[in-house]
């Protein structure tokens, strides 16, 4: 970014934090990467619509929570990244003889709300303190666990374009599936904003989930019960992005990494996880170009071994170095 662009948008009364050429491994759960060009922590909701109004219309944007789905090659990424997870966090409780409602922005980490939902009595939320990033993320690829799927909850969601227009949409202006959204017109909201050049992209900024009447005891216990489980399951003591492949029908990806004798396997400061093959962890001082041959590795020879082809579950973005 240059000066002339950084006064202009200095004049805009902007009062969030504009950054140049930011390392996104700082970002990102792999903690591996390149840059990106500009990166933007909006102070609100009414900053960001004004910063997104401020950008020329075919600049690419991408909303990042965690990044805890994410990977940017090390080459890096000639982009705009807007980090949410400061600033779109307000959350609300309404309760009612059935149960109640919690709204959140799309900042919100999703254990966080898991916990909210068993304080305030209520029931169906404990998967989420299984899923390590945001709110917003988890809208995005209908995250889930433990037989629980993010939008299975959902009432309805926010969106914000490129124009700062916000909007309120239910399930239905959406085709939901497995670790799959889209929406249901020909801008859809899963495709790439580097794919998109006519300003009508549009990002999750909340939603309200509809939750009944619980046993608030009951339900801290599975979520002790659950985070128990994915500590013993999962290497959380090293830098990943939790699933790298989506479960292939009637099947498990990381059942069939391992069949394929993948688990330990390794490039340079990765490697596939020796505790679940479906995991890929920085061992200290991966490239994201190491990250991305083993994805390449375990799609390969699964493919070769059983015939299945793997897809990934996490986004790569950029250039290679």
């Amino acid at each position: 970014m240059n000066m002339d662009e950084q006064r202009q948008l200095s004049g805009q009364g902007l009062r969030g934090e504009l950054r140049s050429d930011e390392p996104m491994a700082k970002h990102v759960s792999w903690r591996a990467g390149g840059q990106v060009r500009r990166a933007y922590l909006p102070a609100d909701l009414d900053d960001l619509a004004l910063f997104l109004r401020g950008l020329r219309g075919n600049e690419p944007v991408y909303l990042v929570g965690l990044g805890s789905n994410l990977l940017v090659r090390d080459g890096g990424l000639d982009a705009t990244v807007i980090f949410t997870h400061r600033a779109l966090r307000d959350t609300q409780v309404r309760l009612d003889a059935e149960g109640g409602e919690i709204s959140a922005g799309a900042g919100v980490a999703c254990p966080k709300l898991a916990r909210m939902a068993a304080l305030s009595e209520l029931a169906g939320a404990e998967f989420l303190a299984g899923i390590p990033g945001t709110l917003g993320g988890a809208l995005a690829m209908n995250a889930g666990c433990y037989g629980g799927e993010t939008w299975d909850l959902v009432k309805t969601v926010r969106t914000i374009d490129r124009t700062g227009l916000l909007r309120e949409r239910t399930p239905g202006h959406y085709t939901i599936g497995y670790r799959s959204v889209e929406r249901r017109c020909r801008q859809m909201s899963s495709v790439p904003a580097e794919a998109r050049r006519d300003g009508r992209e549009e990002w999750f900024v909340g939603a309200t989930l509809r939750l009944p009447r619980g046993n608030g005891a009951q339900s801290r216990a599975t979520i002790k019960s659950l985070l128990a489980k994915r500590i013993a399951s999962q290497p959380l003591g090293e830098p990943n992005a939790g699933s790298v492949f989506r479960n292939p029908p009637g099947d498990h990806a990381a059942r069939l990494i391992e069949a394929a004798g993948l688990k330990g396997h390794r490039i340079g400061g990765a490697a596939i996880s020796a505790k679940h093959a479906n995991f890929i962890v920085n061992l200290g001082g991966a490239t994201a170009a190491d990250i991305e041959a083993l994805m390449a590795i375990a799609q390969d020879t699964v493919r070769d071994r059983f015939g299945v082809e793997l897809e990934r579950e996490v986004r790569v973005i950029g250039v290679a170095a």
